[in-house]
């Protein structure tokens, strides 16, 4: 019977999505010069997210996944007057910060391992938001890393745990058939830092468990984890005002040099499909995780130094 709760999961969302679009009048995501799409799209597809959640909240929030499932919703509600009134940065980062350390605490972590959680679940919840920018990236991210999550907490014996990140995944594929390129509806704030922070909270909750070790999760969602990242650190080393929206993370890059996209979208899939088998070759593998994490490393920085490449090469053409 529980795993029933993943279909429901799909089939709210969907319902949800549908009831919203139907309806009109919903708030509108507006081209500017740091957009990538340019018409305007509603931007609060999220909440049919977060309905499929809910569903699966009801059925499986356990004494453990209570904690995790209010600070979601907590920071959902958040983030949809943010994207219906707008919210001083200010207002949005202290809201995070405090649902972080409740929810933590709440779960039993302290000391300094609960100040290096907090800031582990801080920053997950902001670069997921920072990476939900192009048709069905933030919504793929979710059905391959939370679906990742879902098989190895049923493999590790977490039934609750997988049938909870099951229906998030399932509530992200529902989502991803309105969102996959051209999309008609973004996320907005209301899905993507929800799902940034059960990314993170529930990374921790299986480490907790001896589920799956601490490098699992990160794996998994390593292709927003690595590219917010490296662009974020760049832009502080440059001076830059990082909290601002802007460009020049390199999924983006990939659109402004021509890429679709749909082109990138299945580009991220592939990408965060081998992050996910590497992530499970961790597991069958422990003994060989330090070559494991080599290869990846080397991946990436292959990727990114062709994207500077090109991009350096696209800039002197201007």
């Amino acid at each position: 019977m529980i795993w029933f709760v993943p279909l429901a999961a799909f089939a709210v969302c969907g319902l949800m999505l549908v009831w919203l679009l139907r309806r009109g009048g919903l708030p509108m995501d507006h081209p500017n010069e740091r957009s990538l799409h340019v018409t305007p799209t509603p931007r609060i597809g999220g909440l049919g997210v977060m309905a499929g959640v809910l569903v699966a909240a009801v059925w499986l929030a356990d004494a453990a996944l209570l904690p995790v499932v209010l600070g979601a919703f907590a920071l959902a509600v958040v983030s949809v007057l943010d994207d219906v009134r707008g919210l001083p940065v200010s207002v949005r980062f202290l809201a995070h910060f405090v649902v972080a350390v409740g929810c933590l605490l709440m779960l039993g972590v302290t000391g300094w391992a609960l100040l290096a959680s907090m800031l582990a679940v801080v920053w997950m919840t902001n670069l997921y938001n920072f990476m939900d920018g192009s048709d069905g990236l933030a919504g793929g991210m979710a059905v391959i890393g939370f679906g990742s999550l879902a098989l190895a907490a049923w493999l590790g014996n977490a039934p609750a745990l997988a049938a909870f990140s099951a229906a998030i995944a399932a509530a992200a594929l529902a989502f991803l058939r309105f969102n996959f390129p051209p999309a008609k509806v973004f996320m907005g704030d209301a899905g993507s830092i929800p799902l940034g922070f059960l990314a993170a909270v529930l990374g921790i909750l299986g480490a907790q468990r001896n589920v799956w070790p601490w490098l699992f999760p990160l794996l998994v969602f390593s292709p927003f984890i690595v590219d917010a990242s490296m662009t974020l650190a760049r832009r502080g080393l440059r001076g830059e005002k990082i909290w601002q929206a802007h460009r020049s993370h390199y999924y983006q890059r990939v659109v402004l040099l021509g890429a679709s996209h749909r082109q990138l979208a299945w580009a991220a899939y592939a990408l965060m499909l081998a992050g996910a088998a590497l992530a499970f070759a961790l597991l069958v593998l422990p003994q060989h995780r330090a070559w494991l994490l080599v290869l990846w490393t080397v991946t990436y920085l292959l990727i990114f130094l062709t994207i500077d490449r090109r991009w350096r090469q696209f800039q002197n053409e201007l």
